[in-house]
């Protein structure tokens, strides 16, 4: 077995593990009966965790763990914490247990591209095929739930969406042990104050820019994942079971953008990619407003998130890797990482549920959202983001280095992980 391959495989359950619930965790804790601010807390989880990420994988974990180790402790804490989290029904429990789940898993996303980076022989080349692997898992995490769910699932068949996350950290473990042995890097040429510099560069303008509109994106993006799924089920009609596949069609379409994203950037630049890719938001959500009985539309739609992802996020890790200095690149990216995986999660993981309960009614046939209205914020907040990148995002190049026929001095940055 090849390194690519067993590195492949790794992103594979890696992602899996996190694709297994993401999708219905809200819906789910609106079926326990918790409140949108208790459903906002337990968003939080992952903001905290990914601010303890920032500094305990990237300050301590790489220099104090040989990787593998810190994946194989990491993911089988993990897999006990999931299942606490499957069978807790009241709040304080399902939040700690959650919370627990999160602080163990999101250091792991950077672990795991690191692992990749140290152990492939040409990484610049080969990491993005090797994180492709991720994509695909979580595609595959949601072919199980066809057969576990029923089409009208209540809570105590949907508490298995962390079941199956549980076995797949678990069998995470397990294979992490078997992955090449990625010691510990030294101290001597890590820089502890690097994201104080990486951070001071946001005074340039059009990084400043580009920050508030990724946290803008992060907010919309998150959002959706918030959303979709009672949406899904309750508006558009969609089985219970076959909701999380009708959303993982989003992955394979972000799978084809990504094979293409190159040509794009050096075609059309930085900028109008950019507002291409936070515009596919405003579309996306302005379909469910306004066409949520075309059931072929809604679920054509879904692979909107092909552009959503690799024409914004993407390219923000690519421009982030160009505009900011070598030494500070990696803290870079671990800033803007903040606001895609902590920031933008924590802030729509309160402000969305709290608006599907203020645009909830109770009728004869029981709850019913408006989510025409609903939809109309994140389509709004999108359309400001791409607005202040037309009128304020001027970086000194317009297109990537290789448009221009220059030569980065380093391979890229590892990217983070969304899905």
């Amino acid at each position: 077995m090849t390194v690519w391959f067993r590195l492949f495989l790794m992103m594979v359950l890696q992602v899996a593990i996190w694709g297994a619930w993401q999708p219905k965790l809200f819906p789910y804790m609106s079926m326990l009966g918790f409140s949108a601010g208790e459903q906002g807390l337990v968003g939080t989880s992952w903001g905290i965790a990914a601010i303890v990420g920032i500094f305990f994988s990237n300050q301590f974990a790489d220099r104090t763990f040989a990787a593998e180790r810190f994946l194989a402790a990491s993911h089988a804490i993990g897999g006990l914490c999931l299942l606490g989290t499957a069978y807790s029904t009241s709040f304080l429990p399902f939040f700690l247990f959650y919370l627990g789940y999160s602080l163990v898993y999101v250091p792991t996303l950077s672990v795991a591209n690191s692992m990749a980076f140290a152990n492939l022989p040409h990484p610049a080349r080969q990491f993005g095929s090797v994180r492709m692997g991720g994509t695909i898992g979580w595609v595959i995490a949601s072919w199980p739930f066809i057969l576990l769910l029923g089409a009208d699932a209540d809570g105590s068949e949907v508490r298995t969406i962390f079941l199956v996350g549980a076995l797949l950290s678990f069998a995470m473990a397990a294979y992490s042990l078997t992955l090449p042995h990625t010691p510990p890097r030294t101290g001597g040429g890590i820089d502890r104050l690097a994201w104080r510099r990486a951070a001071s560069m946001l005074r340039t303008p059009f990084i400043g820019v580009l920050f508030l509109v990724t946290l803008i994106d992060a907010v919309v993006h998150n959002g959706y994942f918030v959303m979709a799924d009672a949406f899904l089920t309750e508006r558009v009609g969609i089985a219970g079971n076959l909701s999380m596949v009708v959303l993982s069609l989003g992955q394979v379409a972000e799978i084809l953008t990504m094979l293409i994203l190159g040509r794009v950037l050096a075609a059309l630049g930085w900028r109008p990619v950019l507002i291409i890719g936070i515009l596919g938001h405003a579309a996306r959500f302005l379909v469910f407003a306004f066409l949520p009985d075309s059931v072929p539309t809604i679920v054509a739609v879904q692979l909107l998130h092909g552009i959503c992802y690799a024409f914004f996020f993407a390219t923000v890790y690519i421009f982030v890797d160009e505009a900011f200095p070598e030494d500070v690149r990696s803290s870079a990216q671990g800033l803007f990482n903040f606001l895609i995986l902590g920031a933008g999660m924590v802030v729509a993981s309160f402000l969305f549920p709290w608006l599907m309960s203020q645009l909830t009614i109770e009728t004869a046939e029981g709850r019913a959202t408006d989510y025409q209205a609903l939809f109309l914020i994140p389509s709004a907040l999108a359309m400001v983001g791409a607005l202040l990148l037309l009128v304020a995002f001027r970086p000194p190049s317009a297109r990537p280095l290789a448009a221009r026929g220059e030569t980065s001095s380093q391979s890229p940055t590892p990217p983070g992980d969304l899905p």
